[in-house]
């Protein structure tokens, strides 16, 4: 079938799966598909690899990311879902920070062929340590499965403009085990709205991410 622009701007779909303009053509970052038709190339952006992805897949009321977007990517493991905001923001920077130095290996990897991508090694829960590395970003992003989770998101906060959007992927499970999903997920929202955060959208992940939601915020 046919790709072709999705609804959401910089993303593409074949009607069934979601792709991005491969920014280093003939190269696969963690096994997907490439797709070539016309000028360019495609990646197939896996929603069971990438939450980012499943939040599209579950309806984002918000896609804050564009060509000139500025990215702080808290928790980017070995960059899955970095990679593909790497072929969105072509012309802004994702600042991607990451504590595992064997996956802070792979982003270095990643980087040798995206100018758009400045990997950090550090722990997102001490922003201090990175603070003079990171310019003011357009979108704060966070996929950190700890217990502190929006703590740490409240600490970064002080990076993200006004009117910026944030993203946090909640890990229900790593936040209390003993806890109802649901009910982790309305604690979240009180907390980031408590912050003086817009909260816009609470989107649970299922079938592609077991036990997560997506909570989307507005910086005022």
């Amino acid at each position: 079938m046919r790709i072709r622009q999705s609804d959401v701007p910089h993303v593409y779909t074949d009607g069934e799966h979601l792709y991005t303009v491969n920014s280093v053509p003939g190269l696969a970052v963690y096994g997907e598909r490439l797709v070539r038709q016309g000028d360019a190339e495609y990646r197939q952006w896996d929603p069971r690899r990438s939450k980012l992805a499943a939040f599209l897949k579950r309806g984002a009321a918000i896609f804050p990311f564009g060509r000139g977007t500025d990215v702080l990517y808290l928790g980017a493991a070995q960059g899955t879902t970095v990679s593909h905001l790497a072929d969105i923001c072509l012309e802004g920077m994702i600042y991607a920070v990451e504590i595992s130095r064997r996956a802070f290996q792979k982003l270095l990897d990643l980087s040798e062929r995206r100018q758009n991508l400045m990997p950090i090694l550090a722990d997102a829960g001490k922003p201090e340590t990175y603070e003079r590395l990171v310019a003011p970003a357009d979108v704060m992003y966070q996929d950190v499965a700890q217990r502190d989770q929006v703590e740490i998101f409240r600490k970064n906060l002080k990076f993200l403009r006004p009117g910026g959007a944030g993203i946090l992927m909640v890990k229900a499970r790593s936040a209390d085990v003993t806890a109802a999903p649901k009910a982790v997920y309305a604690s979240v929202r009180r907390k980031l709205a408590s912050s003086g955060l817009d909260v816009v959208q609470v989107v649970e992940l299922e079938p592609y991410q077991r036990d997560h939601a997506c909570v989307l915020v507005e910086k005022a």
